[in-house]
């Protein structure tokens, strides 16, 4: 997909963005269906100016969409390990039953 949309000027038509990403059968339906529901999650707008739609800001539109752009989320220590430390919790005395330990 990269490959097709980087032949593309930077700023493109509707239709020369679907043929890039679907291809020339599906990209009537592409534009009609597709683009109002990409629009609402962010998608880039026509700009006026241009007439068209940035190109580099579909790609990364497209690459936070797959999750290129998020990465992948190492587990970083959440703190010291103190092996052990949960049997202490069961030596401990036991309260009474107004909360209080036993004297």
């Amino acid at each position: 997909m990269s490959d097709a949309l980087s032949k593309l000027p930077l700023f493109a038509t509707d239709r020369e963005l679907a043929v890039a990403i679907v291809g020339k059968e599906r990209a009537a339906m592409w534009i009609k269906t597709v683009i109002p529901q990409l629009e609402r999650s962010g998608f880039p707008r026509i700009d006026p100016l241009h007439d068209g739609r940035p190109v580099p800001l579909v790609k990364k539109f497209y690459d936070g969409y797959f999750g290129i752009t998020a990465g992948f989320n190492v587990a970083a220590p959440d703190g010291e390990e103190r092996l052990g430390l949960w049997k202490r919790d069961r030596r401990r005395q036991p309260k009474s039953k107004w909360g209080d330990p036993p004297e």
